[in-house]
């Protein structure tokens, strides 16, 4: 909720001589400089009273009319499986997208904003960019959820991240709730809403479908079964929210509800303050005072045009996959966070950065050797320069 968790880093100041290094950084509570709309205050009420319910079957009931991929999207911006680094849109034009439908929306008078199923972080963080500058714009505050889908159990949306991971990623948005939908049914996606609920300090939901689909794609779940699924959620007070995706009616909704009412909801609670990012894994830094030296964070600095003549190397001959493989060794050596810098100038800094970044990300060599690597916890790209 705005105006709770950690929030803006003070200025470190100097050592107090109680550490054999810097002193612990000190945090603020992040304020608002927004006004909030008023649906704000209503809304965050009722989340406290009761859990609310989430309508999702009238928009999956959708799948009746077996709609295929092309009357979706754009076939041709699908990203390539021969090309790992090809991307068919750019984050700057998702953003205009965004940006355009909250125009129409807001101008057509919605409360708030959910994006949902979020399969790709990047998808959500474009989202999360787009919905700031509107606010910024309009000079108001919108409630927002964000919901992202972990697609088996592995536990990882379809990007790789982990749902800690994902809540890391998009925590900074500050929104008013955060949980997960599609692609699992309620019991599956239980152990995941547990995880996201102890992590997050801001209000969690969850909209699962009825169960998997059978051979057919269809869903055969009835509302009371699913209704009994979704009940240790409630049990154990993990939800503030509710509701049913793929494969749910009405029927579902109603049964939900039933069950839902006889319940408290989820008990909001604080997070400690501290340095919280991700790659496909969350990173969570946690400081020691009497020993800072032990606690410092390893940053992998080699993937840096101006630090490594190998790396400034490759990036010039084009050579991305030795460029992978400095990345990857970094990583395998220990390095929590990988530094990546392409300012140089022989060097066209931005498509540069672009191709790497999305084949450190994607299905490539480097991709397949992380995933394989049991003694690696942190995959994360920090942008130092775009290039000149």
């Amino acid at each position: 909720m705005a105006g709770e968790g950690a929030g803006a880093l003070l200025a470190a100041g100097a050592s107090d001589g109680t550490t054999d290094g810097p002193p612990v950084p000190q945090y603020k509570l992040w304020a608002d400089p927004l006004q909030l709309s008023a649906a704000f205050a209503p809304l965050e009420a009722l989340m406290r009273e009761r859990i609310i319910y989430i309508d999702g079957a009238m928009g999956t009931m959708i799948q009746r009319y077996k709609l295929e991929e092309e009357d979706f999207r754009d076939a041709e911006r699908v990203p390539s499986v021969e090309n790992p680094a090809f991307r068919g849109i750019t984050y700057d034009e998702v953003v205009d997208a965004y940006y355009e439908q909250l125009e129409g929306l807001y101008d057509g008078g919605v409360d708030m904003l959910l994006v949902e199923t979020i399969f790709d972080t990047l998808n959500a963080k474009a989202a999360v960019f787009a919905l700031e500058k509107f606010f910024g714009d309009k000079g108001v505050r919108l409630p927002v959820f964000i919901s992202g889908t972990i697609v088996d159990n592995s536990g990882r949306t379809l990007s790789g991240q982990t749902n800690e991971a994902f809540w890391n990623s998009v925590s900074h948005a500050k929104p008013m709730a955060i949980g997960l939908n599609c692609a699992l049914g309620a019991s599956d996606m239980k152990q995941y809403i547990a995880n996201l609920s102890a992590c997050a300090d801001c209000f969690v939901f969850c909209y699962p479908n009825a169960g998997l689909p059978n051979a057919m794609g269809g869903y055969d779940q009835k509302g009371v079964e699913m209704a009994e699924e979704v009940r240790p959620f409630f049990e154990e007070g993990l939800v503030n929210a509710v509701g049913g995706c793929c494969g749910t009616t009405p029927e579902h909704i109603a049964a939900i509800r039933a069950v839902a009412s006889t319940f408290p909801p989820r008990a909001t609670h604080p997070v400690e303050p501290l340095l919280r990012i991700s790659g496909l894994e969350p990173f969570n830094y946690t400081p020691d005072a009497s020993n800072m030296r032990r606690t410092f964070i390893k940053i992998g600095e080699r993937c840096n045009v101006a630090g490594s003549i190998a790396f400034k190397k490759a990036i010039i001959d084009g050579d991305f996959d030795t460029a992978l493989g400095i990345a990857l060794k970094q990583v395998q050596q220990g390095a929590d966070v990988l530094d990546i810098n392409m300012d140089d100038g022989l060097i066209e800094g931005v498509p540069a950065m672009t191709k790497f970044v999305n084949l450190c990300i994607s299905g490539g060599r480097c991709w397949a050797d992380y995933r394989t690597n049991g003694g690696c916890q942190v995959w994360d790209c920090r942008v130092r320069s775009l290039g000149p």
